[in-house]
């Protein structure tokens, strides 16, 4: 219950200093999202430099997308995932037609092979090859939301690279969820929310990752804020914006106070459990219900896991469609006090998260797929 007592002691600070909080107190807010960034260095595998809390996922998405997708009458093209969460698509439709392109002749989308779920890595790098001359930028999500799957981020930005391409990731459904090395990794940019496994409250303050290279970068276009103004002249009120060092370069507004302070509670129990741990567990707690559910099947093979059966190749989260019945099968789930989601057309995301669950809870949950599954689906033993 770490989260509450972070809001009250922004609420006390502000009651007691006003405006001059600003500057004074334990934690000052000009500098409050800066307390942040050594965590979220951990977690992504960055420098301090290169890592800035700001704004929403979609906001940062654009706002980078400004920087780093600089199209030209032969360069133009984005290759991502097909089937990407809205988020990454609304966006690069409209920075794609913003540029007067066509999303149809700009937009190159990579789809599993036919009668498949999964993108396979040599299909992805294929695609990347094929458009060398005419790919701008390459951006893909870290962890696909609806498979689960994790895509190799090395490889695919070594070969984005290899043909002149900018490379950037959204990183929504892997922050806090697999491991991270952005920066040994060579990746141009990355961003994230903060509300899936970082535990930051909805609509939190998302975050970016901005190589070291473009640290110092003022010739980058950039759609600049006061914020990301040199801190050591901002209140000068000066009319040429000259943007920091780094990631907060590219800041617009002071941070928002009382949504940044959950965000701090969490990342101190990430930086208390350790990455290392946390993932160890990870892998252990998936595999086990996988197993469950793989045993189940031989009861009744009514589940099929979507996501990657190989550890490396997927977070915490399993995509399991029902044959039949799945949206039932989830409200009887909800109704039982499990805490999961549902993706149409039939897909039923878990993610048993080695912060807070228990191999206990997971044995839990394969029992009341049994018990649903007794109760409303006609058993087919197998043999």
């Amino acid at each position: 219950m770490s989260a509450q007592p972070a809001i009250q002691q922004v609420l006390e600070q502000w009651s007691k200093l006003g405006v001059e909080g600003h500057f004074e107190g334990e934690y000052p807010w000009t500098q409050y999202h800066k307390y942040l960034v050594p965590t979220l260095c951990d977690l992504v595998g960055a420098k301090a430099e290169e890592i800035v809390v700001m704004n929403t996922l979609t906001v940062n998405l654009h706002l980078l997308m400004v920087s780093f997708y600089r199209p030209t009458s032969v360069r133009f093209k984005i290759i991502m995932e097909g089937g990407a969460f809205p988020s990454d698509q609304y966006a690069i439709q409209s920075q794609v037609t913003f540029h007067g392109f066509s999303p149809e002749e700009a937009i190159v989308e990579v789809f599993p092979r036919a009668g498949e779920e999964l993108l396979r890595l040599e299909d992805i790098l294929l695609t990347i090859e094929q458009h060398s001359e005419t790919v701008a930028l390459i951006l893909f999500g870290g962890v696909n939301y609806y498979t689960g799957q994790f895509f190799d981020l090395q490889a695919i930005t070594k070969k984005g690279h290899q043909v002149g391409a900018t490379v950037g990731f959204d990183l929504a459904h892997a922050i806090g969820n697999v491991p991270l090395e952005l920066h040994d990794w060579n990746v141009d940019f990355a961003l994230w929310c903060s509300y899936k496994y970082l535990n930051s409250s909805p609509g939190s303050l998302g975050g970016v990752f901005i190589h070291e290279r473009y640290a110092n970068a003022p010739h980058l276009p950039r759609f600049a804020g006061w914020w990301g103004h040199d801190e050591a002249r901002r209140f000068l009120m000066e009319k040429t914006f000259i943007p920091m060092y780094g990631a907060e370069g590219w800041q617009l507004s002071n941070s928002p106070i009382l949504a940044l302070a959950p965000q701090k509670a969490s990342l101190a129990l990430f930086e208390a459990a350790g990455m290392e741990r946390l993932r160890a567990k990870s892998i252990r707690l998936t595999a086990y219900l996988e197993y469950l559910i793989h045993q189940l099947n031989k009861i009744y093979p009514h589940f099929e896991i979507i996501t990657p059966s190989q550890p490396h190749e997927r977070g915490c989260q399993l995509s399991v469609a029902a044959k039949h019945g799945g949206k039932d099968l989830f409200h009887y789930l909800i109704k039982h006090g499990v805490i999961l989601d549902w993706r149409e057309p039939n897909v039923i995301r878990v993610a048993p998260t080695p912060m807070y669950n228990t191999f206990e809870e997971v044995w839990q949950f394969a029992q009341l797929l049994k018990n649903w599954t007794s109760l409303v689906a006609i058993p087919t033993p197998v043999g």
